[in-house]
């Protein structure tokens, strides 16, 4: 699939890995109709073939195969093996099943299988070429998944849209260097043995990194920042303390020996000031005559209003179901600057070049040209005072407001909004100014506390204001309305938008019987992570779609699809129900909100 896509100009980052397995000889009394067995301790799984016993490897480290491509003339082909590397494995796993050391082995098999760089399958219409459609890199579970995945193709190709959620598969969430060699190399090796590997929620990558760094990495490095890999970039996750060191220990579903660190990052962030590294978002520059134009009838919002403001918005197809969750500030009539999340980087791009249309609008993707730092917390606006001669009061610089100002020798555009729910700032700074502008923010900050905070603290805090995160908990499954959003839709503004249609339907319907709802565990003990399953009256209607901890709240929080059935969800049916979260296997008792349960009325945003 990676051979033919180049052929098109289209990225398919996959790597092709020897994948190996044996085949005993036949077994009296083994039936086809036993279950498939897995384990994972021994890197095996195990089932009938033929009569006898098939024992598959999945090794922890793999062999790539063929980095310079596949044979023209390869199909169903055998790979020469390599069993001096694998006896251990094979030994180990035929123990598993003491059966098959007593039978003589039919066939030794190794073949090429393909992997992606994230054990994700590529799926989707490629972002290079309109129509051209890509199901591949399913990462040896094809079988497993081809039939819901061929499904899922052929109504996405019939209709235009999919109508399950893709954020995490679809092929637009990878990007060209992810084809080079080494990374293919590299990389594999780790996605492939995570195949039988647990799968802990805070597991970062570690192979193939270093390859996108934002230009204060080394700054951050000697904060003692934890780094994980933010769609390739390295991004702080957390800091250590002074004679600490950024060292996460074991691997854990429970308090990790950095949760009191995490803890302080987020305290800091509601009483003091913190700096955070955002360099990894997706940014671009809009201009032209019809750039207003052509980005209004992108967004549900109204975003081409006065210049020097940003506006909060979300972008829907013909059926009113999110395609992105962003920021479009106009700085001029011709010139507007959009801000999406880094996992939605090449789709947003893609859906402004395929609907911009005829209108005289460029954009272009200046995410490297710029540094992006935060500074965010109820000591902000003082401490960004001290480092500018620009008026950065309320009154001069109000919430949602944009100005370009100077620090030091540099030149900076500074929007005053948030994602964490305090006075905060956005600080865009050109990529060569970057350093010099974050020195010139440590120096000051050092007499305002200054704390550095990383994406760990960014989770908490957004999740306890419960901001949404386009990918995590809401997809291109839901409608603006569902998930909370409908303040940031404008039905009235002229000319219409992407959906209105559909929205305008919705909202005829009646009353939502499908929210997204803000849950919080009132016992503080407990973590969240994902997919957790919400009861309401003991009977389960939705899962956990994103989750943290909120330090603030004192408890596990997160956002959940509810699914009423024919009954409208309001706050009196929340009020109405008594609400449990299992996890592990126990109930925990909850509070469900379609308000922020921490400051739901903004009051903290604009001081």
């Amino acid at each position: 699939a990676r051979q033919l896509g180049a052929r098109a100009g289209v990225t398919i980052p996959l790597q092709a890995a020897e994948h190996y397995y044996l085949i005993t000889e036949r077994i009296p009394g083994l039936s086809a109709s036993w279950p498939v067995l897995e384990d994972p301790a021994s890197y095996g799984y195990y089932r009938e073939e033929v009569g006898g016993l098939m024992i598959g490897l999945f090794e922890p480290a793999c062999a790539p195969w063929r980095l310079d491509g596949v044979p023209e003339d390869f199909s169903f082909g055998e790979i020469q093996p390599d069993w001096d590397r694998m006896g251990g494995y094979i030994e180990t796993a035929m123990r598993r099943v003491p059966m098959a050391t007593n039978v003589g082995v039919r066939k030794l098999f190794c073949g090429p299988e393909s992997f992606t760089p994230d054990l994700a399958p590529c799926v989707g219409e490629a972002p290079e070429l309109k129509n051209y459609f890509v199901a591949a890199g399913l990462n040896s579970i094809g079988i497993l998944t081809g039939g819901g995945l061929g499904r899922v193709m052929a109504h996405w190709i019939l209709t235009g849209r999919p109508d399950v959620d893709v954020t995490g598969m679809n092929l637009d969430r990878l990007h060209a260097y992810q084809a080079n060699p080494e990374y293919r190399r590299t990389r594999t090796v780790e996605s492939l043995g995570m195949v039988y590997k647990c799968h802990y929620p805070t597991y970062a990558m570690q192979t193939a990194r270093g390859a996108k760094r934002s230009p204060i990495h080394d700054r951050l490095v000697a904060q003692r920042a934890c780094f994980r890999d933010v769609s390739g970039w390295e991004s702080a996750d957390w800091y250590a303390p002074p004679g600490d060191t950024p060292d996460p220990g074991p691997l854990s579903w429970g308090r990790q020996r950095w949760f009191p660190f995490w803890a302080a990052e987020h305290r800091a962030a509601r009483e003091g000031v913190i700096l955070m590294d955002m360099s990894f978002m997706a940014k671009f520059l809009v201009e032209g005559r019809d750039a207003g134009a052509a980005l209004n009838w992108l967004s549900a919002n109204q975003v081409d209003g006065p210049a020097g403001q940003i506006t909060y918005t979300q972008w829907l197809d013909e059926a009113g179901k999110l395609q992105a969750d962003l920021t479009v500030a106009k700085l001029a009539d011709d010139r507007f600057w959009v801000v999406a999340s880094d996992t939605a980087h090449r789709h947003v791009a893609t859906w402004m070049k395929r609907h911009v249309g005829d209108r005289h609008a460029f954009a272009a993707d200046v995410t490297s040209a710029w540094g992006q730092l935060n500074l965010q917390g109820p000591r902000a606006r003082a401490l960004l005072a001290e480092l500018t001669t620009t008026d950065v009061s309320d009154a001069a610089l109000p919430f949602r407001g944009v100005r370009e100002l100077d620090i030091g020798f540099a030149r900076v555009l500074c929007v005053r909004i948030t994602y964490l729910g305090e006075l905060g700032y956005e600080l865009y700074i050109p990529a060569e100014q970057t350093v010099h502008v974050y020195d010139r923010i440590v120096e000051a900050g050092a007499r305002h506390g200054l704390v550095h905070a990383g994406l760990k603290a960014l989770a908490s805090l957004r999740m306890e204001k419960g901001y949404r995160d386009y990918g995590h908990d809401i997809d291109n499954t839901d409608s603006v309305l569902e998930v909370g959003l409908g303040f940031a839709v404008d039905l009235k503004k002229p000319g219409g938008f992407l959906g209105r249609d559909a929205v305008l339907a919705k909202k005829a319907a009646g009353p939502l019987c499908r929210r997204l709802v803000q849950v919080l565990l009132k016992d503080p003990e407990p973590l969240m992570f994902h997919a957790e399953v919400v009861r309401r009256d003991g009977r389960p209607v939705g899962y956990i779609r994103a989750a943290s901890y909120g330090f603030t709240l004192g408890g596990a929080v997160g956002l959940a699809m509810i699914e009423g059935g024919a009954q409208p969800i309001d706050q009196a049916f929340l009020d109405a129900g008594s609400w449990e979260v299992e996890i592990a296997g126990r109930r925990y008792p909850a509070v469900a909100s379609l308000r922020p349960l921490y400051d739901p009325d903004m009051k903290r945003i604009k001081i």
